[in-house]
């Protein structure tokens, strides 16, 4: 079955959706976006992620392309024509399409709208989190407002291709004092030796992940506590545990860091327990 792409108010084939060449997100960055997972043909955590792109999008002073019910409906629709009961949806906004100039176009420039939905490989996610993946640590070299969830991603992008490269499967950025930041398209927590969960404040320096929010609610009925606070490198590499949190995987192990490695090399049971018990308490909206 054809994929189906949602473009500033149609529904048209994947292979045919488009957006203008002036358009402002091609030019400059110029957007901002959300991914959400789909689980059990359930939109996962739906509300907290539309409250992010409120967020970001009043951040940079972008209109919402349309009601948040509007919205609602439109990526349902999507999902539904994609036929996406196990997946995820990106949404992208942009400031919309205007001659190229660095200062905002009139006030009247409508933003523009991209949806799109595609299922996700079950069998790799499972072999990931049975084995744990790998990372390397790269030194930060983005924008300060990385708590926008913007679309201009080339640092992250640089990052991810590096650990690849180097034959990992994240990079997690690291401040000039040595503590570290969050992954290139996660957030990072580690637990140490007597099992408390730590992960860097969010108030600055990290996006606020939205599966990051829900894990703390998780954690309370598993009776694990949680500490809010900048850790270093050295830290990270003598935890007990190390995982990394998003949307797409929920809750990945990291077994080895810059070649070193984690723990006793195998996935840890707290990230095993925090990744079974999330569906059940995270909000849940029927597609």
């Amino acid at each position: 079955m054809p994929r189906i792409a949602y473009v500033n108010g149609a529904y048209v084939p994947h292979s045919e959706a488009a957006i203008h060449v002036e358009d402002r997100g091609y030019q400059f960055a110029d957007g901002v976006y959300e991914v959400c997972e789909v689980r059990h043909g359930f939109i996962v955590d739906l509300s907290r992620h539309l409250d992010r792109l409120d967020r970001s999008l009043k951040e940079l002073r972008i209109c919402w392309p349309m009601s948040r019910r509007a919205l609602v409906h439109v990526i349902r629709e999507v999902l539904r024509r994609n036929r996406v009961r196990n997946g995820l949806f990106y949404l992208q906004v942009t400031r919309g399409v205007a001659r190229r100039d660095h200062v905002f176009p009139a006030n009247d420039t409508p933003p523009s709208i991209v949806v799109t939905a595609k299922r996700t490989d079950a069998a790799a996610i499972a072999r990931k989190n049975a084995d744990g993946i790998s990372a390397i640590t790269v030194p930060e070299n983005r924008w300060d407002r990385v708590d926008i969830k913007s679309v201009g991603l080339l640092p992250n992008v640089l990052a991810r291709q590096k650990a690849k490269e180097l034959g990992a499967q994240e990079a997690i950025f690291v401040d000039a004092d040595g503590t570290v930041k969050e992954g290139a398209a996660t957030n990072v927590w580690i637990v140490d030796r007597d099992g408390i969960l730590r992960t860097r404040p969010a108030d600055h320096g990290i996006l606020r992940g939205i599966t990051r929010t829900t894990l703390m609610d998780v954690a309370k009925p598993l009776g694990l506590k949680i500490e809010e606070r900048a850790f270093s490198v050295d830290e990270m590499l003598s935890a007990r545990e190390v995982f990394i949190t998003a949307a797409t995987s929920i809750c990945f192990p990291v077994v080895s860091i810059d070649g070193r490695t984690i723990g006793n090399g195998h996935p840890g049971s707290i990230a095993q327990n925090i990744r079974e018990a999330f569906f059940d308490v995270a909000e849940k909206t029927l597609i």
